[in-house]
């Protein structure tokens, strides 16, 4: 048998666009005629699928699994090239087994993800005859006592998976709807990053500078007045300042209802299809 080398590998690689382990399995089967090689990719679709990867994926599915058993949940987010395909039932059971792989390997990371799935995805491309990319996943575990609520809207284009201190019922669902409708990116101003702060913060000492009805205030004064408009531009970007969306008056606040059911509200992940992703306009 002839010895595959690294090198033989990255060749296969560059040729076919297949993963290097896919490259490195086909060398050994073809003992290591690289035409031989080929052949075998492209019968197991793999060279095909690769054939497609360059191919915008900005359509897709926000995806949530849970598992009762495990006490885990994954939220994925799925890519591909057509509304028409994202929208398809074929489509919704390879997400689905991809949220379900994830959950038995419990890979550490994206790279790891996408080798644990890469089976599906090979055979998806084959079958659909598109471009499909794992962009995103996040797995969370609960601790005694605690509880997931999920809420996917318009048919998967957002989807909340919301971590909770304890079962709320019916108010699970309602905290990861507001995830959805309140677009927040924190729990909290506490939650936010220092650099984010400071950015924001250096915004809003040049505006109370420049503001000539502010110019004979106490310098004192106009820290304060820097530090109330950094809060209300951030709140605005905190979970704790939403509304609660199953409110019918629209004034609930969610620190309100968490009081109201003791609950704490301790993570959350929400996924918006093709959020950042941008299209071609030929496309």
């Amino acid at each position: 048998m002839a010895a595959v080398t690294i090198q033989m590998i990255k060749a296969l690689q560059e040729r076919t666009g297949a993963g290097i382990m896919d490259c490195k399995k086909a060398l050994i089967e073809a003992d290591g005629d690289e035409e031989k090689a080929i052949d075998i990719l492209r019968e197991k679709g793999i060279a095909k699928a690769a054939s497609k990867a360059g191919r915008t994926a900005a359509e897709g599915l926000a995806y949530i699994k849970v598992c009762e058993k495990c006490g885990r949940a994954v939220i994925v987010e799925v890519n591909c090239e057509t509304d028409f395909v994202s929208g398809s039932p074929k489509f919704h059971d390879i997400v689905e087994a991809i949220a379900a792989r994830l959950l038995e390997k419990d890979p550490k990371s994206l790279d790891e993800a996408k080798e644990a799935t890469q089976d599906i995805f090979t055979d998806a491309v084959v079958a659909m005859r598109e471009n499909f990319v794992l962009r995103r996943y996040e797995i969370l575990t609960l601790g005694e006592g605690e509880a997931f609520g999920t809420y996917t809207h318009m048919g998967g284009k957002i989807s909340a998976l919301v971590q909770l201190s304890k079962d709320c019922g019916e108010v699970n669902r309602g905290l990861a709807m507001t995830v959805v409708s309140g677009k927040p990116d924190y729990l909290s101003l506490e939650d936010i990053p220092s650099a984010v702060r400071a950015r924001e913060k250096a915004l809003a000492e040049k505006e109370v500078a420049d503001d000539p009805k502010l110019t004979s205030k106490p310098e004192a004064v106009k820290a304060q007045i820097v530090e109330r408009k950094v809060d209300k531009t951030l709140g605005a970007a905190c979970l704790d300042h939403d509304v609660y969306a199953l409110d019918p008056n629209g004034t609930l606040t969610v620190p309100e209802v968490c009081k109201q059911n003791d609950v704490k509200v301790l993570r959350f992940v929400r996924y918006e299809v093709g959020d950042g992703i941008e299209k071609k306009d030929e496309e």
